[in-house]
């Protein structure tokens, strides 16, 4: 059996008044119906950036607020000059070491070294990550890491601490999400596969 459930359905949250609101989304969907309209992105990663990007581009007016110093070093090296280009221009506009404190129906309430402000905003994408569903793995009974929450296994064939159990894709990352993509999540079943065959001729 291999378990390759990803972890889009857990999206990480804030905490924080008016995060459940109709004006804020954990997904990012389309940006054409944020032309000429202020749009929040929350987050310093691969997700927030694109985002940024794509609603610029289409329109939008755009504030990315980001908790840290300055944009992840895991953001694609093709998308980081590009949005950091687009942040000196003055084309998104960026706070940094800032802290979201609520979601209003036409504002966000940022918390800086400053003080706080609210940022104008019809509509805020909140996209600071995922998680995988760690009580499935456990339910399993797959050992998980409590710290990182990736689940234990063997490096070298994906086998969880249940024999036979496999794990593919996002799923076996833990907290650390933005280390396994597509290009290289696909590599997985070139080490399941042979390890699987195993049970299968020696059942």
């Amino acid at each position: 059996m291999v378990v390759a459930t990803g972890y889009f359905d857990n999206p990480n949250r804030l905490g924080v008044p008016g995060e459940d609101s109709p004006w804020v989304s954990h997904y990012y969907d389309e940006p054409y119906r944020w032309f000429d309209r202020d749009v929040t992105v929350v987050g310093g990663r691969n997700s927030a950036a694109e985002a940024a990007l794509d609603l610029f581009r289409n329109g939008a007016r755009v504030t990315l607020l980001h908790r840290g110093p300055k944009l992840s070093e895991g953001v694609k090296y093709w998308i980081l000059p590009d949005i950091e280009n687009r942040i000196r221009a003055g084309e998104i506009r960026a706070i940094f070491n800032a802290r979201c404190e609520a979601f209003r129906m036409e504002s966000v309430t940022v918390r800086t070294a400053l003080g706080v402000s609210e940022v104008p905003s019809d509509f805020a994408y909140v996209l600071i990550g995922f998680h995988p569903d760690t009580a499935m793995l456990r339910r399993f009974g797959i050992e998980v890491d409590e710290e990182t929450l990736a689940p234990r296994l063997d490096a070298d064939t994906l086998e969880s601490t249940v024999p036979g159990l496999f794990l593919a894709g996002a799923v076996v990352a833990g907290k650390e999400t933005n280390t396994i993509f597509v290009e290289n999540g696909r590599l997985h079943g070139s080490k399941i596969v042979p390890a699987a065959l195993r049970y299968v001729r020696n059942p």
